[in-house]
């Protein structure tokens, strides 16, 4: 696991420039974003909370982990099995069109080093199953992105109306004018104050 290296400097920027986030990271001292360098784990993890809260996510997720070990051996498991950890007939198909999308190389982790986000994310938007919010997790959790603002996601939004009072999309993007280019570490402190354990992918 390893840390952004733009983590300690975001956290002055965003001190510097807005109040309010400079209590947020007073409040979790210690914490960050952390990576697995697992790209079929992140994108595994994040089909797996897709439009559920964080605590049933958590709670499937629990007994799915065990079995992400690779793309290929995901495809050896029984969809009746999958389904039983509680996962949905319609998320059962999109893990294995990820796994799939690793063994037949329509993903291919050991370029994106050198392409542009833009290009990984219509490389990961063409599998069926992961949307705009699941490759902007993606681009988060693994390629750890530094100005991500993934505004369908409900907890950032939940999240900016407590401590900003909030709703208005146009009124939530003249705000992140003051987090950028650190929008990632903004959006994890904000979902951090909702959550009881740090959200991770």
């Amino acid at each position: 696991m390893t840390i952004p290296p733009y983590w300690q400097k975001a956290k002055l920027h965003l001190a510097q420039r807005d109040p309010k986030m400079d209590k947020l990271i007073d409040s979790y001292p210690d914490e960050f974003l952390i990576n697995y360098h697992n790209p079929f784990y992140t994108l595994t993890r994040a089909i797996v909370g897709q439009q559920i809260s964080v605590k049933a996510a958590d709670k499937i997720w629990q007994r799915v982990e065990s079995l992400i070990i690779s793309p290929e051996s995901f495809l050896e498991i029984e969809s009746q099995q999958l389904r039983q950890l509680g996962l949905s007939h319609q998320k059962v198909n999109y893990l294995t069109n990820i796994a799939q999308s690793f063994v037949d190389r329509s993903l291919t982790p050991e370029l994106w080093h050198s392409m542009s986000e833009q290009d990984i994310t219509n490389q990961l938007l063409a599998i069926k199953g992961i949307g705009r919010w699941t490759a902007e997790m993606f681009l988060i959790f693994h390629l750890h992105s530094p100005n991500i603002l993934p505004l369908s996601d409900l907890g950032l939004l939940n999240a900016i109306k407590l401590h900003y009072q909030l709703s208005n999309k146009e009124d939530i993007l003249k705000l992140s004018q003051l987090w950028d280019p650190y929008c990632t570490v903004a959006t994890w402190y904000l979902w951090r104050s909702l959550d009881p354990i740090p959200v991770q992918y």
